[in-house]
């Protein structure tokens, strides 16, 4: 008897995963490269891109306090998945870890490169518009994948960010001094 139920119990289970991993891939909380992969997890992306063939694009960070930081970092990778898998020292980003939450991922791009990664899905502007310092040429990080076309690119990283769970201003201690 209990051998039954538990048949059921898993193949209810298995239903219920299908059906959660198709709306999420709907509602479109994960960037394409994450959903391109069939999986919905940060994790998996981040174990999958050693995977992939090791191709590398140069990425550039203009952090806060000016300070220029430089990384090779996988194509198909997000570029939040870059900052962490590189730990590099951009205080506060990624909040929410890449489920759209927060806006603590937005970088400022330049326009060239900006026109070159498609199209702002709905949720990530209702993020951004949660955004300080917000821009013509804003994105957040976690909807951002790397491709070739984008190698040798420099990214402005805020003086100030905002963090939309706890709908708190946090200003970074090495933020340049407002004149």
């Amino acid at each position: 008897m209990s051998a039954c139920i538990l048949r059921v119990f898993l193949q209810r289970a298995a239903v219920m995963r299908k059906a959660a991993q198709q709306t999420f891939s709907q509602t479109r909380m994960f960037p394409q490269c994450v959903t391109e992969i069939n999986t919905h997890s940060r994790g998996i992306n981040t174990f999958t891109s050693s995977l992939r063939a090791e191709e590398k694009v140069a990425i550039h960070f203009l952090n806060r306090d000016g300070k220029r930081i430089s990384v090779k970092a996988s194509i198909g990778d997000s570029l939040l998945d870059v900052v962490v898998n590189h730990d590099l020292d951009i205080d506060g980003f990624g909040a929410c870890e890449g489920t759209l939450a927060c806006s603590t991922c937005h970088l400022i791009f330049e326009e060239a490169v900006y026109k070159k990664l498609g199209p702002v899905s709905d949720e990530e502007m209702d993020m951004l518009d949660l955004a300080y310092g917000l821009t013509d040429t804003s994105r957040l990080g976690c909807q951002v994948c790397l491709r070739k076309e984008l190698d040798g690119m420099i990214l402005r990283v805020p003086d100030v960010i905002s963090d939309a769970r706890v709908d708190s201003e946090k200003e970074s201690s090495t933020a340049p001094p407002k004149v």
